[in-house]
């Protein structure tokens, strides 16, 4: 299947991309049939040099069914090649995956399937797990006089 995509060149970090026609089973830097223009994403976007387009062999390779990668499709619809694809949506994207976890751990509703507030109910299932601390120190209290003996009659 044949694609327009983005193919990365320039120095580390700072890259510089060509709009290529390309097999897609091709390299992303690899073998490409043509080049159809540039993309500088370090320019501001008010700049004319951020993106070069051959609009020609463009329209030409979109009629033979090359089909336009995601960010691709977003540069030919700036430019009215296409109709501009819709955007993704992501609202989880802005909040800190900190918070992220944090909201999807807490019940939806703020409160515990008993009616009382989350908090409360969180506390409640902390106790069994506090209260089974001493029995296990106990148990092993239990098994240092038993170890003790042991030894004693290895002896």
């Amino acid at each position: 299947m044949l694609k327009l995509r983005l193919s990365r060149g320039g120095t580390k970090k700072r890259p510089v991309y060509k709009i290529v026609v390309a097999e897609s089973r091709f390299a992303r830097d690899g073998r490409f049939i043509e080049k159809l223009g540039f993309f500088n994403p370090l320019l501001p976007k008010e700049k004319k040099e951020r993106i070069g387009l051959e609009s020609e062999r463009i329209k030409y390779w979109l009629s033979q069914g090359a089909q336009p990668t995601t960010r691709v499709a977003r540069i030919l619809g700036e430019n009215n090649f296409i109709p501009m694809p819709k955007s993704g949506n992501n609202p989880n994207k802005a909040i800190p995956k900190k918070e992220r976890n944090k909201e999807a751990d807490a019940p939806k509703e703020g409160k515990a399937a008993d009616g009382k507030p989350a908090a409360e109910a969180k506390k409640e299932e902390a106790k069994p797990v506090e209260e089974a601390k001493p029995v296990a120190e106990a148990k092993k209290e239990e098994a240092k006089p038993a170890a003790e003996a042991k030894k004693e009659e290895a002896k």
